[in-house]
């Protein structure tokens, strides 16, 4: 093998704590103001550390008393969870099935570059008409009718995404169980959907990501804590005139944490569908 030179393994070391530093700072200052006193964040010169760690914020957000603002911050961190939830479950249901379509009939392909274009449109530019259905529908204010907008998100992206991982699963594989006498329903259960295990694991996360942190429509559909996500919650902190600035990053570092644990869990189900995924030969 080709010996690399040690100034190029300085270098790649180099860039990769540079990109680390680029990544993980903003995050490290969003916990450090949330911990740090209303003196620390408006101190001159800025302090870098507090002088005194002060986890009162996350008491208050946590706090289950009733008509505090910790109440209504976990009322609209479930909201999320479920609204969340039940978008990127929905979306893979719909998404398996319409990818696996497209990804074995090439003629019929268009029709998925079509509802690719509408992420074109503004989301305002469909605001009018999704608001009036959710109206007709009795689904406004609703933590289902929600879920059900951001399903018109979610379900293309994820069978775009599922669509280029039933394209690299040979045909041959599933005409072969076709031909030992496999019905359709035995192939895509046995066959295609375990090899395909680990770009699914990807769609979902990515939906569920998208559905977690979506505020517009958030914001257009919901008006009290029955549907309240988090992403509408935290701007009303800031909706005042004076802003706890270190309310918001608590509330920010406290929305991140469920997102994190679920991208770790789905790793875990992203590396067990890749060693299991394998053919034999």
């Amino acid at each position: 093998m080709e010996r690399q030179s040690p100034l190029f393994t300085v270098f790649v070391y180099a860039a990769a704590l540079l990109l680390a530093a680029v990544i993980l700072a903003p995050i490290l200052w969003l916990f450090v103001m949330s911990i740090s006193s209303a003196a620390d964040l408006s101190a001159k010169p800025l302090n870098w550390w507090p002088e005194e760690i002060d986890l009162s914020r996350y008491r208050l957000l946590l706090s289950t008393i009733e008509n505090s603002a910790g109440a209504a911050f976990t009322a609209s961190l479930f909201n999320s969870l479920k609204v969340a939830g039940m978008a990127t479950l929905a979306a893979i249901a719909v998404a398996i099935p319409a990818a696996w379509a497209v990804s074995r009939t090439s003629n019929v392909s268009w029709s998925l570059y079509a509802v690719i274009a509408t992420y074109m449109l503004p989301p305002v530019a469909l605001a009018v008409p999704l608001y009036m259905g959710l109206a007709y529908l009795g689904l406004l204010n609703s933590v289902f009718g929600l879920a059900l907008v951001y399903l018109t998100i979610l379900a293309p992206f994820t069978t775009w995404l599922l669509k280029s991982g039933f394209d690299s699963i040979p045909k041959e594989i599933e005409s072969a169980a076709m031909i030992d006498g496999a019905r359709l329903d035995q192939i895509l259960r046995l066959i295609t959907l375990p090899l395909a295990a680990p770009v699914m694991a990807t769609s979902a996360l990515f939906a569920f990501l998208l559905a977690w942190d979506e505020f517009f429509y958030a914001l257009l559909f919901t008006s009290d804590l029955r549907a309240k996500t988090l992403t509408v919650a935290i701007s009303d902190l800031a909706g005042g005139r004076v802003s706890d600035y270190g309310l918001i990053a608590t509330a920010g570092v406290l929305a991140a944490l469920p997102p994190v644990l679920i991208g770790l869990i789905m790793q875990r189900a992203l590396i067990s569908g890749l060693t299991s995924g394998g053919v034999k030969g």
